[in-house]
């Protein structure tokens, strides 16, 4: 039987910028663990909508089942009982994955660490940075609180260079800093950049430049 590298329960956080493979990397994880038998359950905000509402998706189109929870409260409420998730199996799965878990509450430290001190391996995918390139939510914690931390790249598409930053556009332009993290039903889109290549908007004179720059291309 395959078995993870830590006796008993533990953390594992894969974390990166969008595009680097961190839900493929979960997915590789998972996959292991059921040929080897093993119960394994896994989780998603229903924040991410990107694809389909009850599983969790790779860019490369590889899929695994999950279920989309609001915050750590119900992802409790399912473990211990009181969904019909576990009402025909005792006791807590092998394997617990969480997927982009930088949208989730603080609550769900305290679940993870709780799960892994009762022999549960934890798996937590996402984010650590976010647009700005401010550390990402609960990350920061998670990733310090870890047994085991892999940080993926991605490749910049401005120069190709290995990408450590997410950068958000609107309508094509860099956002702002002072946007809202987490954008729901907007027009923003995403690419990978290495640090050269991440550009945030910060002061009135950004704004002041990208105002010159619209008028411009209107003439």
């Amino acid at each position: 039987m395959l078995k993870s590298p830590y006796a008993g329960g533990h953390l594992e956080v894969v974390c990166g910028p969008m595009f680097s493979g961190k839900s493929e990397e979960l997915i590789r994880r998972v996959t292991r663990s059921l040929i080897a038998r093993q119960r394994v359950v896994v989780f998603k905000p229903t924040l991410d909508n990107r694809y389909h509402a009850t599983e969790v998706a790779s860019h490369a189109g590889r899929t695994v089942a999950a279920h989309a929870v609001r915050d750590s409260l119900e992802v409790r409420q399912i473990l211990e009982g009181h969904s019909p998730l576990f009402d025909s199996v005792p006791g807590l799965p092998d394997v617990v994955v969480f997927d982009e878990v930088q949208f989730f509450d603080e609550g769900l430290v305290g679940l993870a660490l709780e799960l892994a001190d009762g022999g549960v391996r934890v798996i937590l995918g996402g984010l650590d940075l976010d647009f700005r390139g401010e550390p990402f939510g609960i990350m920061p914690e998670l990733v310090a609180r870890a047994e085991s931390v892999e940080k993926l790249t991605a490749i910049c598409m401005e120069c190709g260079a290995p990408a450590t930053r997410t950068q958000r556009l609107i309508s094509g332009k860099p956002a702002h800093f002072d946007d809202p993290v987490v954008m729901v039903g907007a027009s923003e889109s995403y690419e990978a950049r290495c640090r050269l290549h991440h550009v945030v908007l910060r002061d009135a004179k950004d704004k002041a430049l990208e105002q010159k720059s619209d008028l411009s291309t209107r003439v």
